[in-house]
C-alpha cells in the first residue's frame, strides 16, 4: 500500500520540529520488500543526469545532497566529471558491428557488461531497503554489485535476497574484532569478493550536510521541516518503515553500550588512522576468495596491493568525498596499467554518468567500472524500477557506443580508441 500524509498537528521549537501526521492507506503497485510510490513515466527518463533531477525532486534537499555532495568545494566532484572532457574517441569504420558483445570476465566470473554498482553507505535514506533492490537488480542484469559494511540492511538478508556471489566491502575498524567478524559472516553469506576500503582513515569535511541540517540520525529542524513535507512519498515511506541506520553494526554498538540512535557515532569512531599495509595484508590473508583494495591513486600503492596479495584495485578518490582536490582515476589509471601489468584487475570509479564514459576507461587500460550514485538516484526517484532503468539505459549506451566506434567486443578497445584532446591546440574563436 501506499501512504498520504496528511499534516495534523506541527509544533516548532528552537532546535526540532516534531510532525503528527493521519496516514491515509490507498492501493498501489509493489516493489520488491519496500512500499512503491505509482510509478513515473520513466520512458522519458533518457539518461542518468535526468534520473538524477528525478530523484532530487522525491527526496527532501538534506537527503539528496547527502548523497550527491562532496568534500569542501566539491573541486573533485566536478573534475570527476570533466576528466572525460580530455578524451576524444577515434572510431574505425568498415567493420561488422551487427552483433555487440559487452561481456567481460571478473575473478572467474561473466558479467554482462563492464560496469557494476560500487558500495554506498545507508542507501536506505533514498528508499527502503535500498540494498536490497539494487542487489537485486544487479543481479537481474548479470552485473556485480557491492554491499557497503555500512548498508541498512543486514548484509546477510541481501545476500538471502539476491543470491551468493555479490562482493562485499569492508572497513578495518580499531575494533579489530569486529572487523573479523563481518568478514566471517560475509563469508557465511556467500559473498564471493572482498573489497578493503583504505581511504577512510577519517571522515571527509563534506560541507552540504551541516548547511541542510543534516544529521544521523535524522532529526529535522524548523529550517528543514517544509521542505521535508513537500514529498510525502519520502516521508511516508520513512513512517512506514523507520529510519535507516547501519544495520551491520548493531550488535557491536550495543556491546559498546551504545544505543540505536548512537551508532553512526559508534560508526564513525571506529575509522582508524593507524592502519597500514601491515594491517590490510592481514585482511587479505583471511579471506578465500578474490579481493579489491578501494581507494588507490598512485602506482606505488598500486604495486603495495598487489604485493600483498590483491587480486585488484579500485582506482578512487571516493566521489570526491574525502580529499578534495584529489584527482580522479582516469588521470592515473595509464601510469597505473603500466606499473603493474596485465594481470590485476583494474576498477576505475567517480563521475561515470554515461556509457561512453565507461568505454573511456577501459580503453586506457581499467577492466570495468563501479558506479554507485547513479542508481541511488534510480532507486531514491522510482525504487527498483528507477534501478533497472539506470542499468539499462546504461548498458544501451555502452552497446550504442561500441557499435559507433566499430568495435564488435569490449574486449577489442585499446587506447588506439582514445586521443588526448589536453595536448591539441585550442580550436580559433572563429572558423578561418
Amino acid at each position: 500500500m501506499e501512504y498520504l500524509i496528511v499534516t495534523e498537528k506541527v509544533e516548532l521549537r528552537p532546535d526540532a520540529i516534531s510532525l503528527d501526521y493521519k496516514v491515509q492507506s490507498v492501493p498501489v503497485e509493489r516493489v520488491g520488500n519496500s512500499t512503491a510510490l505509482p510509478l513515473p513515466r520513466l520512458a522519458k527518463v533518457q539518461n542518468v543526469l535526468k534520473m538524477r533531477a528525478r530523484a532530487k525532486k522525491a527526496m527532501p534537499r538534506a537527503i539528496f545532497d547527502f548523497i550527491d555532495g562532496a568534500a569542501e568545494q566539491e573541486i573533485s566532484r566536478r573534475r570527476n566529471r570533466s576528466q572525460f572532457d580530455n578524451w576524444g574517441f577515434v572510431h574505425r569504420v568498415g567493420v561488422d558491428v551487427s552483433r555487440i558483445d559487452m561481456s567481460v570476465e571478473l575473478f572467474g566470473d561473466t558479467y554482462d557488461a563492464p560496469f557494476g554498482i560500487g558500495p554506498t553507505g545507508l542507501a536506505g535514506l533514498a528508499w527502503p531497503k535500498a540494498e536490497t533492490l539494487i542487489a537485486q537488480g544487479a543481479k537481474a542484469a548479470n552485473i556485480p554489485f557491492c554491499l557497503s559494511t555500512v548498508s541498512s540492511v543486514r548484509l546477510e538478508e541481501v545476500a538471502e535476497n539476491a543470491g551468493a556471489g555479490l562482493w562485499f566491502q569492508l572497513y578495518i575498524f580499531k575494533d579489530r574484532g569486529l572487523a573479523r567478524e563481518l568478514v566471517s559472516r560475509a563469508k557465511q553469506a556467500g559473498y564471493k569478493v572482498l573489497v578493503i576500503t583504505v581511504d577512510c582513515a577519517t571522515g571527509g569535511n563534506r560541507e552540504r550536510d551541516p548547511k541542510n541540517d543534516f544529521t544521523l540520525p535524522l532529526r529535522p529542524t524548523m529550517r528543514s521541516a517544509l521542505d521535508i513535507l513537500r514529498r510525502p512519498g519520502w516521508i511516508g515511506r520513512l513512517l512506514a518503515n523507520g529510519a535507516p541506520k547501519p544495520e551491520n553494526m548493531v550488535e557491536a554498538a550495543a556491546k559498546a553500550a551504545q544505543n540505536a540512535q548512537g551508532l553512526v557515532v559508534f560508526m564513525s569512531e571506529q575509522l582508524d588512522p593507524s592502519v597500514t599495509w601491515r594491517e590490510v595484508e592481514e585482511f587479505v590473508e583471511l579471506w578465500d576468495g578474490p579481493v579489491v583494495i578501494k581507494g588507490v591513486l598512485s602506482a606505488e600503492d598500486a604495486g603495495t596491493a598487489v604485493k600483498i596479495g590483491a587480486d585488484g584495485f579500485i582506482l578512487s578518490n571516493h566521489g570526491g568525498r574525502q580529499l578534495d582536490g584529489a584527482v580522479s582515476s582516469l588521470h592515473v589509471v595509464e601510469r597505473v596499467r603500466d606499473a603493474v601489468g596485465p594481470s590485476p584487475t583494474i576498477f576505475c570509479d567517480g563521475g561515470f554518468r554515461r556509457g561512453a564514459d565507461i568505454l573511456k576507461a577501459r580503453a586506457l587500460g581499467a577492466n570495468a567500472v563501479l558506479m554507485g550514485r547513479n542508481t541511488l538516484y534510480g532507486v531514491g526517484a522510482a525504487g527498483r524500477p528507477g534501478v533497472d532503468h539506470v542499468i539499462h539505459l546504461l548498458k544501451t549506451e555502452v552497446e550504442r557506443a561500441l557499435v559507433l566506434l566499430g568495435v564488435p567486443r569490449v574486449s577489442d578497445l585499446t587506447r588506439d580508441h582514445l586521443m588526448d584532446m589536453s595536448r591539441l591546440p585550442p580550436a580559433p574563436l572563429k572558423a578561418d
